[in-house]
């Protein structure tokens, strides 16, 4: 897929094993190139955590939805050329959702 910036890697249960990820070996030029989305989450929780600066998190979920939501939502809108129809099933949401999730990102 030309232009791609991000390979699917299903994620299994969420976990992340620490002592599988002390084990890796250093990671290629190529695979540095090609991170998964959710090896890009990962890193941004991590560099979150690491700037709080010991101080309590909160209402996370709040946080990082809408900075996954709002790209994902304009590249499909851009790809389907502003079809709802085909971007609802290429979200596998339904089309009244989808104009919702829009409107609410000023993305319509």
């Amino acid at each position: 897929m030309p232009g791609a910036q991000f390979l699917y890697r299903p994620t299994g249960t969420g976990r992340v094993n620490t002592a599988k990820l002390k084990k890796q070996k250093s990671p290629t030029r190529d695979q540095k190139r090609k991170k998964c989305l959710c090896d890009c989450v990962y890193d941004a929780m991590q560099s979150y955590f690491d700037d709080l600066d010991g101080h309590d998190a909160k209402d996370l979920y709040a946080i990082f939805l809408p900075e996954f939501e709002k790209p994902l939502f304009e590249v499909v809108m851009q790809h389907t050329r502003g079809n709802i129809t085909k971007a609802s099933q290429i979200l596998g949401l339904n089309r009244a959702t989808l104009r919702n999730r829009l409107r609410k990102y000023g993305l319509e």
